[in-house]
């Protein structure tokens, strides 16, 4: 997944609003505001962001976000890809920050990371 959208979709897990966090806050609100400068503040990519800030738990919300990164090329561009990995570094840095998000489209499918164990489990209804 591109950077962008990791440290969006990380930052929303994570939560933004917490006093506490004001620069992990203001790395978001730079990376937020990079988009809106370079793609417009009517843009489908603003839209995506904001959509995902008010359901953040929704995966049609995260795909859309990542389809509209994608169909920018938001992720080809160097300044929003640097304000995406300050983010992701802000957010490492807070308790509980460092997570690892993958998807994984397809069969079968099973991803783990860093010591982590994953497993698929496939039970097959009988046919009648």
């Amino acid at each position: 997944m591109d950077p962008i959208t990791t440290a969006i979709m990380a930052a929303l897990t994570l939560g933004v609003n917490a006093v506490e966090k004001k620069v992990f806050v203001d790395a978001y609100e730079t990376l937020k505001n990079l988009i809106k400068k370079k793609f417009g503040m009517q843009s489908k990519l603003v839209q995506a962001v904001e959509d995902l800030e008010a359901k953040p738990d929704s995966s049609a919300r995260k795909e859309m976000l990542k389809e509209e990164v994608a169909t920018a090329k938001a992720d080809q561009d160097p300044d929003l890809r640097n304000a995406a990995e300050t983010l992701l570094k802000q957010i490492s840095t807070q308790s509980g920050g460092e997570q690892h998000i993958q998807n994984a489209i397809g069969s079968y499918i099973a991803q783990a990371e860093r010591g982590s164990t994953a497993n698929v489990n496939v039970t097959h209804s009988q046919e009648r």
